[in-house]
């Protein structure tokens, strides 16, 4: 009998599906607006300092005498448009000596490991990121497997405060958590494009896209975390402000480029402070 049993079991198992079965759901590409796509040619930002990405996603590159430093790349798709603008401001690819980031989701490293390869750049990270990164960004605390990107192994592991040097660009790391929690800023000293020195921060996003922020089990400090960020961003020097998503501290990255708002780091600070201050109330409100 249980033998009869099992091989009824295993034929119901093999037998074809219903002709009116429901289709299984497509696979669905993780898909961005427009302005994330477009490319741009170089901005240049300070005298040393250019952004090199696309219309709606900051990419930027620090250039010295001794070679170049990339932060953050955009898209997964955006590789051979940072290496042609990379050549376009008369360096080679294998100028691009070290490469780091502000938050892995994939709008920000998406073509960080392609970079890597045409590059031979070292890649610079956190210890909570370099595990995103190997990951290709799967498992998410957010997001789950919805933001995957080609995997990036990390060269050298950064603690809050270290800098990353290359003859006289010195960028120094502060880190951010927040929006993931091995969000990292970074800041250093440069020469305005007319002259006199300035102080730029380029401050990862301080905002919570559809996150659960009170009782977050697999994120349970999440509300601190922002608020300490929030804070250390405050106290940084900062003449002038980047954000990797440009509108959030007042860029325009098109065919007319321009900074349409001033921001600082504490407005900065204070917009997304407001913001989260509402979202917990209205979490709050829904219990």
């Amino acid at each position: 009998m249980h033998r009869l049993l099992s091989t009824l079991a295993c034929t119901a198992l093999l037998a074809p599906a219903s002709a009116h079965a429901e289709p299984l759901p497509q696979l669905r590409a993780y898909e961005v607006r427009e302005a994330w796509r477009t490319p741009v040619a170089p901005v240049r930002i300070a005298q040393r300092t250019w952004q090199i990405g696309t219309a709606g996603l900051s990419a930027l590159l620090l250039v010295g005498d001794d070679g170049a430093i990339l932060i953050d790349g955009g898209m997964p798709q955006a590789a051979e448009h940072l290496l042609a603008n990379i050549v376009a401001l008369g360096l080679q690819p294998s100028d691009v000596k070290w490469i780091v980031h502000s938050q892995a989701h994939a709008d920000h490293v998406g073509p960080l490991a392609a970079v890597k390869r045409a590059t031979g750049a070292r890649v610079a990270s956190n210890a909570e990121s370099a595990a995103l990164l190997a990951r290709g960004g799967a498992g998410d605390l957010h997001f789950g497997d919805g933001m995957l990107y080609p995997p990036l192994q990390v060269d050298r592991l950064l603690q809050d405060g270290e800098t990353v040097e290359l003859g006289e660009l010195r960028l120094q790391v502060h880190f951010t958590p927040g929006h993931t929690p091995g969000s990292m800023s970074w800041s250093w000293s440069d020469a305005g494009t007319d002259g006199p020195p300035v102080q730029i921060v380029y401050a990862d996003s301080l905002s919570a896209p559809g996150y659960r922020l009170l009782d977050n089990p697999r994120y349970p400090r999440i509300v601190e975390d922002f608020r300490r960020s929030m804070a250390t961003l405050r106290a940084l020097p900062c003449d002038l402000l980047l954000t990797p998503h440009p509108e959030a501290s007042g860029w325009r990255y098109d065919a007319t480029p321009a900074r349409e708002r001033e921001l600082d780091c504490r407005g900065y600070a204070d917009v997304a402070e407001a913001a989260l201050d509402a979202q917990i109330d209205k979490e709050r409100a829904a219990r």
